[in-house]
């Protein structure tokens, strides 16, 4: 991030941020105290079209779900003997992770790509020497695999371990993958592939993530409900619109020179995958969708799941805060549909997420005070409040459609009827939004890791919904 500090989250807001921040949150307190009706109103006003955005760009993924192909991946590539297959860089950091050295190892060597052409790197922290042991243990006699150690620093963040091995790397093309990630096989083949038959500014592949323990509990069953759907049908309409299309954490292929072009990764944002892939966006790259699989580990637990949430989102505060510092820049980068498609993927997560839960609040507050009505009966009130209401209505209404959709292609119909309890999970999401901005207060900075659970047999797989 050395040649572009003024896109680093190492300070979180500017002076003109903080100033703007202090004002919304003056002049909507004076205002609630004075007239908490016609506040209310008002802010419903301007609201609705922001959320409204949100919902259309689901309408179109929906429209997207619709006509895709049944299969979730082509079939792999033929590897023909006389392809010059260049160097391949596979990035994996690690911490605490000494229980999944053998799995992700076994993942890896499924991975079809010639081993003297392939340059994986383990990269853990000074004080995790129990990982490092694991892995020297799996790794012993595989080619193309090393181990590479973190120095002791600050801020101790995965994006901070990758830019440290990232001048070690010796591949024209880097992938990013996670301890517990099982990728489809021929994936490298086919990332291969799409970079040599577009165009050089095709600067990197997301491959779609999906989720192999969907059973485990009633919140990885609603975590697969939410990541089908960003992965199969939100991020290939964004890539179809033209869009900036915020990266996923783990499977982005990259070609070398559009990596290292836009900065790499911000080891001050918690969420580096997100707030790299506006930045490919800002520096003329483009950034598309590949159609392999790589199965993930849902969070199991709540509180797994809470933390892993909470950073994400603090993540995605930090990245718009940091995008939004020049807007009339921001607009010079990504054009007038970039820049509104940013503003409503970012903006329409984070606010959506923080007014959920007051809508519930308000219209409980409405009915303690004996009002039964809640909403004015006549005259504009009326108007902005059944906007509101049918706004709201429509949100859910497309949201469980889409959800449906996609984990019905993927999973089957009887994990996608599940769909109609995501309003509970959003509450969930809306008290992990609050915690991050108590987050991003305190300690900005902090990376709540997620802890995974070693893979049995059964689970550690190379499988589609197929084979389910």
């Amino acid at each position: 991030m050395l040649q572009h500090p003024r896109l680093s989250a190492a300070a979180p807001m500017v002076l003109w941020q903080k100033a703007a921040l202090f004002a919304v949150v003056i002049v909507v307190a004076a205002a609630l105290w004075t007239d908490s009706e016609i506040t209310a109103a008002v802010v419903m006003t301007l609201l609705t079209p922001a959320f409204l955005c949100v919902s259309v760009l689901r309408t179109f993924a929906v429209h997207e779900v619709l006509n895709a192909p049944l299969r979730s991946s082509p079939a792999p590539p033929p590897a023909e003997p006389d392809v010059d297959w260049p160097v391949y860089s596979i990035l994996l950091p690690l911490y605490r992770e000494a229980h999944m050295a053998a799995s992700i190892v076994a993942a890896l060597e499924r991975l079809k790509w010639p081993a003297e052409k392939r340059d994986i790197i383990f990269i853990t922290e000074a004080d995790d020497t129990a990982t490092r042991f694991a892995l020297q243990t799996e790794i012993h006699g595989r080619a193309g695999m090393r181990i590479v150690t973190v120095p002791p620093g600050s801020p101790r963040t995965k994006p901070r371990a990758l830019m440290y091995a990232l001048p070690l790397a010796t591949g024209a093309f880097v992938v990013v993958y996670d301890a517990e990630d099982d990728p489809e096989p021929s994936q490298l083949q086919e990332a291969y592939v799409r970079f040599t038959e577009s165009g050089p500014d095709l600067g990197c592949l997301q491959a779609r993530l999906n989720i192999y323990n969907p059973d485990k509990s009633w919140t990885t069953r609603q975590f697969t409900l939410e990541y089908t759907a960003l992965f199969d049908a939100i991020l290939p309409a964004i890539e179809r619109l033209s869009l900036p299309v915020p990266l996923g954490g783990t499977s982005n292929h990259f070609r070398r020179e559009a990596l290292e072009n836009s900065g790499g990764w911000d080891p001050y944002n918690v969420t580096e995958d997100a707030d790299l892939g506006i930045r490919l966006a800002r520096m003329g790259w483009r950034v598309e969708m590949l159609n392999s699989t790589t199965w993930e580990e849902a969070p199991p637990t709540n509180a797994i799941w809470l933390g892993q949430r909470t950073r994400w989102l603090k993540g995605w505060m930090q990245t718009s805060l940091v995008h939004l510092r020049e807007p009339a820049r921001l607009l010079s980068d990504l054009g007038l549909g970039g820049f509104i498609g940013f503003n409503v993927l970012m903006g329409g997560v984070i606010l959506s997420a923080l007014v959920h839960p007051l809508v519930y609040v308000y219209a409980f507050w409405k009915l303690g005070t004996g009002d039964l009505s809640l909403w004015p009966p006549q005259g504009w009130q009326a108007i902005i409040w059944w906007s509101g209401v049918a706004n709201l209505a429509f949100a859910y209404t497309v949201a469980i459609v889409l959800a449906f959709l996609a984990v019905w292609r993927r999973h089957g119909v009887r994990l996608a009827a599940r769909a109609v309890l995501m309003p509970l999970y959003w509450m969930m999401i809306s008290a992990a939004a609050y915690r991050a901005i108590v987050d991003l207060i305190r300690s900005p900075f902090h990376w709540r890791k997620t802890e995974h659970a070693a893979r049995s047999s059964a689970n550690s797989l190379t499988f589609g919904p197929e084979g389910r």
